[in-house]
């Protein structure tokens, strides 16, 4: 088979990817709470509703918490409650049911409905992404802080003579905790596969915040997930401008990416060293720097930065996939394979594990294993195309022709642009003697700039 390098998603941005259509199902539990905020001296209708919504929440998510505990998938993550809160804050989302301001207090009724199954996968998913679990948690903190602070400022607005600062102040930290309500937002927003609603909804919570550097780090992934790399390295300027010297590790480690996509290698690895630099256990600088100088080929720094990694965390994938990756574009077959199982082995629900597994089985010419690995790798994540590619060509070279012709039409259904699939179609075609469909395959592989279809045509005198 042609060498080719491993394809393989960051863990770090996984959950851009996920899609998860609807969180409520038949097996859906319903969770409701009430909750009434009685108006200080200082609150007005809307910092009532602002603060009633969000105790509302966190009542709803104190009783999701306490339920999904129990649960036996849940306990083998081994988080605390509160960590299993924080997550469940960027995928649920609060419905209001009924709300009701009297000019004393503010009365609010809402629900969460969610399929605890999909919940859990959403959790699974959340816990291995380092840097969106910690923006999550900052994101707790913050609110927690603010809510403080509302309860301080109203006691010093009773004794003191400046009350104009303190109200000030005070409807300041209103907005700051609306913004934090549609940070979570827009969470939900992108685990429901709504990428441009999230950054409509962050865009919201840096207008209320416009200083709030977790929200322009969050917008700034979206936009990288979107190949809008340029907009996304603006916002991790904003965010490094405005971040403590504790985010800024991830901060910069984000940017490297982007930079590294564009093609901006120096200013790519001077971002990673950065990273490293403010955060030396920085898993994801390792692994970031690790598939910079991989994409350079510098391929024994990229292996040092990736024993790194897993030296950090040897409970997460993406050092383990790195490593493969490296062995894989070295043609050091039996290595690739090796580190492939390691990551499968450390996550068995990991579909880029499997995937990665796949084609080193292929380049051995192991086209049934192969095949295996890439049949789970489709059924943990059945929107990759690249999968249905893969094994449709390991198909191909165990002549079940008809068989590969049928993931070649999959990748066509989920990408109509992919010219390798039309090219394979129509080989496969021309093996079963449907000459007519294999050249119109080669005609669309051609014009969608195929090289080697584009030559098959020409010595065959066909124009395209």
């Amino acid at each position: 088979m042609m060498k080719s390098s491993l394809i393989r998603i960051n863990l770090i941005f996984i959950l851009l990817f996920l899609f998860i259509p609807n969180l409520t199902s038949a097996e859906s539990k319903t969770f409701i709470k009430e909750y009434t905020y009685r108006a200080s001296e200082i609150d007005s209708k809307v910092s009532c509703r602002t603060i009633a919504l969000e105790q509302v929440k966190r009542l709803l998510l104190e009783e999701l918490g306490s339920y999904l505990e129990s649960r036996t998938e849940v306990v083998d993550f081994k988080l605390t409650k509160d960590q299993i809160i924080t997550l469940t804050a960027g995928i649920v989302q609060t419905q209001i049911l009924q709300e009701k301001w009297d000019g004393d207090n503010y009365w609010l009724k809402a629900k969460i409905n969610a399929d605890p199954e999909v919940v859990i996968k959403s959790i699974d998913t959340l816990r291995k992404d380092q840097s969106r679990t910690r923006e999550l948690e900052e994101l707790s903190k913050r609110t927690e802080w603010l809510l403080r602070e509302n309860e301080q400022l109203k006691n010093e607005l009773r004794t003191s003579k400046s009350k104009t600062k303190i109200i000030s102040q005070y409807n300041q930290s209103i907005r700051e905790l609306k913004a934090n309500y549609l940070f979570h937002e827009a969470s939900i927003l992108l685990v429901s596969g709504k990428p441009k609603e999230a950054i409509n909804a962050l865009s919201q919570s840096i207008e209320l915040s416009p200083k709030f550097a977790w929200a322009y780090h969050a917008r700034g992934i979206i936009y990288y997930s979107l190949d809008n790399n340029r907009q996304a390295i603006n916002d991790y300027d904003k965010a490094i401008n405005y971040g403590s010297d504790a985010d800024k590790a991830d901060f910069y480690c984000s940017r490297g990416h982007s930079y590294r996509k564009i093609k901006n290698y120096k200013q790519a690895l001077k971002d990673f060293n950065k990273s490293i630099e403010l955060d030396p256990k920085s898993y994801r600088g390792f692994v970031g720097r690790g598939f910079l100088n991989e994409t350079m080929e510098n391929y024994q720094q990229a292996l040092r930065d990736y024993n790194r990694a897993v030296e950090l965390n040897p409970g997460s994938v993406d050092g383990y996939l790195g490593r493969a990756s490296v062995y894989f574009g070295t043609e050091k077959y039996q290595q690739a394979l090796t580190e492939s199982s390691n990551a499968i082995r450390v996550d068995q629900k990991c579909q880029e594990a499997y995937s990665s597994r796949g084609m080193v089985y292929s380049a051995l010419e192991d086209y049934q294993h192969a095949i295996e690995d890439y049949s789970k790798a489709i059924e943990l994540n059945p929107g990759i195309h690249h999968n249905y590619l893969s094994r449709g060509i390991a198909y191909y070279f165990l002549k079940d022709y008809r068989q590969a012709i049928e993931d070649y039409n999959i990748v066509i259904e989920l990408n109509p642009k992919n010219a390798h699939a039309y090219w394979w179609r129509a080989k496969a075609y021309t093996k079963i003697g449907q000459t007519a469909q294999a050249t119109d395959d080669y005609k669309i592989a051609a014009r969608l700039g195929h090289k080697d279809a584009q030559d098959d045509l020409k010595r065959s005198g066909i124009k395209w």
